[in-house]
């Protein structure tokens, strides 16, 4: 076994006994692992508040080289989720992002710019900044790892290109927008307005350049790195969702229950963000 060290944000953590916890984490280098922390229940383990579920943690663990579970043996808080204790609405919306990454990735199947766009996340979420962009965006990443981002400037089907600043056809079975004429004999299509198509596409072009970025998160960094959620693109595209976001919002339940093959169990708490 060799020691391994990365960023992590903790998923979920369950008491293994009377000592020790397994967690579940989703790293920047590794995707997501499940490692026992021995001793993390004791009073100044080396683990402290470093395993709270949503916190976001360097941690050093043994990698085991068959399907063991890995052995966590340090974790040094970088971030805490303060925001628990004062918006359920921040809570909730951040236990979705938890589902997500739970219920779509793969152990030792890394993604880095998912991880980025997820510390980003919960970061704008601590910061109780607008949950509605902060969820689609994240959604749109998701979906980017798995292959299903929704095409939207052309069509799904013949690749034409589609005019900005009209409504735009979207297909649910076809994974994208459709021209006029794809769109014919199409079921469970549904039509966006150009604003929320063209936040839609903004939001998607986003995702796209976030391989180009760096990925080093120095300790310390992490708001720099992965961005605070006030530059000025960020408040930009905020304005369009007031009025698009019922639209939006039902699209990506949509496509988010197709990914997970179920409705997410965070929906029912989510429904006051519509």
């Amino acid at each position: 076994m060799s020691a391994e060290k990365t960023l992590a944000i903790v998923l979920r953590v369950v008491e293994f006994s009377e000592t020790s916890y397994i967690a579940t984490l989703y790293t920047e280098d590794f995707g997501k692992i499940t490692g026992l922390a021995k001793g993390a229940r004791r009073p100044k383990s080396a683990f402290e508040n470093a395993l709270d579920v949503l916190a976001v943690s360097r941690v050093v663990f043994l990698r085991k080289s068959t399907d063991g579970i890995d052995l966590l043996t340090e974790a040094k808080l970088e971030r805490r989720f303060r925001a628990a204790a004062h918006s359920l609405r921040s809570l909730y919306s951040a236990y979705y992002v938890v589902e997500l990454l739970n219920s779509l990735t793969d152990e030792h199947d890394p993604h880095p710019e998912l991880f980025r766009m997820a510390v980003r996340t919960v970061m704008d979420l601590d910061e109780n900044r607008n949950p509605r962009e902060s969820l689609l965006r994240f959604e749109l990443a998701v979906l980017r790892s798995l292959g299903q981002m929704p095409l939207l400037d052309r069509c799904v089907e013949c690749g034409t290109l589609l005019p900005e600043g009209v409504r735009v056809a979207f297909g649910h079975l076809a994974g994208g927008a459709l021209c006029p004429r794809c769109k014919v004999g199409q079921r469970h299509v549904v039509s966006l307005s150009a604003g929320g198509g063209k936040l839609l596409r903004t939001l998607a072009d986003e995702i796209e350049n976030l391989e180009q970025q760096p990925l080093v998160m120095q300790r310390g960094q992490l708001e720099e790195q992965c961005g605070n959620g006030t530059d000025q693109d960020a408040v930009s595209v905020a304005a369009p969702i007031v009025n698009a976001w019922g639209e939006l919002r039902g699209l990506m339940d949509n496509r988010m229950s197709h990914a997970l093959g179920r409705r997410a169990r965070m929906f029912a708490y989510l429904k006051a963000l519509k």
